[in-house]
């Protein structure tokens, strides 16, 4: 018996926790069939999910109160609410010209963007600003630029549901403190974001439709286009492509939109 108290001090000095028995038990199997499983929603649906409320309640008064573009990007630049805040290197907060009366939205950053913290900044980004110059249009001069969500997805992956709703607060504040004139949503989740539809983008690219939220007086007019990394994967849609953009020069001009 003392030598079996003496080898338990050793043991424990030495610190071992945990008594493994001589045959294997997967705690894992045990867990996973004591637990009830849930049941998955619908892919049709995954965007009607709702964030947890207390997500929500939190980021919509964070957003309440921002009065101006910089207390809104220190709030979003020190938020800590998500899990890609802790894996991102930099929030992506915007870019391009704050005065301008044409504001791009687009999905999440991507690996060059998270390095730099630059919105669009990578091989995507620079087909974007090659696509809007034919047409005139100048990020540093005509438009601002940003996202759905300010960090980057692991591994560059599609915004979940959660990280969706969370962000859209900050979002819907962010376009009452630009005030643009027009809205283009670049890809599909910039789409199921902020218009909650589940129409995809050859359904809605190329309409012009009213966009609201709780902190516009008025409706804004908003568009989509495709994004440049599906041309980038897809060129034979560059074609089509190119009519959105022609229709977009169009709408600027008929309406007497600035360009600052």
């Amino acid at each position: 018996m003392p030598h079996n108290i003496e080898q338990l001090k050793w043991y424990k000095e030495m610190g071992v926790d945990e008594i493994i028995g001589e045959e294997t038990i997967n705690h894992m199997a045990a867990k996973i069939k004591s637990e009830p499983k849930l049941a998955s929603n619908p892919v049709s649906n995954q965007f009607a999910t709702p964030a947890p409320v207390s997500a929500k309640i939190d980021t919509r008064v964070l957003a309440d109160s921002a009065d101006n573009l910089a207390k809104l990007q220190d709030i979003v630049v020190n938020f800590k609410g998500l899990g890609i805040t802790k894996t991102a290197t930099n929030t992506v907060f915007s870019d391009g010209q704050p005065q301008s009366e044409i504001m791009l939205i687009g999905e999440a950053p991507g690996a060059d963007e998270d390095k730099y913290g630059i919105p669009f900044c990578g091989a995507s980004g620079q087909l974007l600003d090659q696509m809007l110059s034919y047409i005139g249009l100048e990020r540093k001069k005509n438009f601002y630029i940003t996202n759905t969500i300010f960090w980057r997805p692991p591994g560059n992956r599609r915004p979940t549901p959660e990280e969706l709703a969370v962000c859209l607060p900050f979002v819907e504040k962010h376009i009452e403190l630009i005030k643009p004139k027009i809205i283009v949503l670049v890809g599909g989740t910039a789409i199921t974001s902020l218009l909650g539809s589940q129409d995809g983008i050859t359904k809605l690219r190329g309409k012009y439709l009213d966009y609201q939220n709780r902190y516009l007086k008025h409706p804004i007019k908003t568009t989509a286009i495709f994004h440049p990394s599906y041309l980038l994967r897809s060129p034979g849609q560059k074609r089509l492509a190119w009519q959105d953009l022609l229709k977009l020069q169009q709408y600027i001009e008929q309406n007497a939109i600035k360009l600052a």
